[in-house]
């Protein structure tokens, strides 16, 4: 078994295949019309895992958006070369709460989505260390 996908609430899905896709650099894997929905899928180019954008419906819904992971950091987002990802993903406007840091599982800075959920961006200290 592997986890094939999780839900990320949005409150658009074209604003959720903006950010995923063009700012993360995701890849937009299914996009389904399905009558009052739509059925969005992205991934990071080679994941296995993919993230569901499910368009908040209800008032319900859209009070959970960017609170599903209450207020932690839910969404992990690994990588092999820290200081190159944190500094594109500063040139495209994502807003990081702390500088990186290093810890003893690897490097790691906060961030939040625009929709509000609290992501690590992260290099694992057992990952090769880019080349300056």
């Amino acid at each position: 078994m592997h986890l094939a996908a999780l839900s990320v609430i949005v409150p658009d899905y074209d604003v959720g295949i903006a950010f995923f896709c063009d700012v993360l650099g995701f890849d937009l894997c299914e996009d389904t019309p399905q009558g009052h929905k739509r059925w969005v899928t992205v991934a990071p180019p080679g994941a296995q895992t993919r993230i569901v954008l499910a368009r908040a419906a209800t008032d319900r819904q859209r009070a959970q958006i960017g609170n599903q992971g209450a207020g932690r950091v839910w969404l992990f987002l690994e990588t092999d070369d820290f200081a190159r990802d944190h500094a594109a993903l500063l040139a495209k406007g994502v807003v990081f709460e702390e500088a990186p840091r290093k810890e003893s599982y690897g490097t790691v800075a906060v961030f939040r989505d625009p929709f509000g959920n609290r992501w690590d961006l992260l290099q694992s200290a057992a990952a090769p260390v880019a080349p300056d």
